[in-house]
């Protein structure tokens, strides 16, 4: 947009969960405004209240939208986009419709906002599905939501943790439906958004490791009934046919440690528990959600609402601080 921090659009995800708590305190760490111009995308009453859980003297600011590019963005003062959707006395750690429509409606806001170029990414605080799915919306997720109002067919979700990067061929299925959703073109086009995605990140050549589907990847037609050789392999060697630097499909129980040693930069995992299973083993704190194959630039936090802990003001801001980062590393 232009040479000033770019404008990271933080959605408040669901409002009766933690995205409040932990958006107020990324806020209230310099670090974050030495690097971006972070815009709030949600409601201004819900962040006043949630101050009071966290002991936060932020100054709350409500502003339009013609305003986001001309604003001073500096410590102390927390910019809200205010949609105006939510009353304060929403309950806390509790699903609720209400919630789960304006979450889906500040990820509108802010999608529209990156698509016209006003903000240069958007980072999400976590929505709750079950909120989402009562709140008339029938999505799995933030990421097909995205997906959907972006007119975008080809994308997958990346996490990204130290030392582990993880991108999915499936996510938000159950895992008969997985296995059967896998085949030769999808495995392909997600090697070829995790090469394009590193590349972009400065990675020249990036070193890519594709999991197989059953135990031992099939062990030559050992486990299960040739699913590798029929949905894995074909995509694989289409991949390498075009100069990536791809192998597998390999034992996902040995690839993941492998790959934290440093032998690939990147793992392809078939299905949602495959890849987030090993993520979250590193640490909750530590993984971000990287939406890949969109026209714009969005990430997560790798966390739930937390509805047990909202409202304590224990919620760690880490996994979100490190999603903000890694948005501004992605808007370049």
């Amino acid at each position: 947009m232009n040479q000033l921090k770019p404008i990271v659009g933080i959605t408040m995800g669901d409002a009766a969960g933690v995205g409040p708590e932990i958006i107020l305190k990324s806020l209230a760490v310099k670090e974050i405004y030495d690097m971006s111009r972070p815009l709030v995308i949600g409601d201004s009453k819900i962040l006043e209240r949630a101050k009071s859980f966290v002991n936060s003297e932020l100054n709350i600011e409500s502003v339009s939208a013609d305003r986001i590019q001309d604003l001073p963005y500096k410590l102390g003062t927390v910019y809200c986009l205010d949609l105006n959707l939510l009353d304060a006395s929403l309950p806390i750690g509790q699903v609720s419709p209400e919630a789960g429509h304006a979450a889906f409606e500040y990820l509108a806001a802010a999608i529209e906002l990156a698509k016209e170029n006003k903000i240069d990414a958007i980072c999400t605080a976590p929505l709750n599905k079950e909120a989402l799915h009562k709140g008339g919306h029938k999505y799995p997720g933030h990421t097909e939501i995205l997906a959907d109002l972006t007119d975008t067919e080809d994308f997958s979700m990346m996490l990204s943790a130290p030392d582990l990067k993880v991108i999915h061929v499936t996510t938000h299925v159950g895992i008969i439906d997985a296995v059967k959703m896998i085949n030769p073109e999808r495995v392909y086009h997600v090697i070829k958004l995790a090469h394009d995605t590193l590349k972009k990140s400065g990675i020249t050549s990036p070193k890519i490791a594709v999991c197989g589907i059953n135990p031992h990847a099939g062990e030559n037609g050992l486990f299960g009934y040739g699913e590798e050789e029929e949905k894995v392999i074909p995509g694989v060697e289409k991949a390498q046919g075009e100069g990536m630097d791809v192998v597998g499909p390999l034992p996902a129980d040995t690839l993941f440690f492998r790959t934290v040693r440093g032998d690939f930069d990147i793992v392809v995992a078939m299905y949602h528990d495959q890849g987030h299973g090993p993520v979250k083993v590193l640490g909750l704190d530590a993984g971000v959600n990287i939406t890949v194959g969109l026209p714009i630039i969005r990430t997560s936090v790798d966390h739930g609402t937390a509805f047990d802990i909202a409202g304590k003001g224990i919620a760690d801001e880490k996994s979100l601080m490190e999603a903000i980062r890694q948005a501004v590393e992605f808007a370049g």
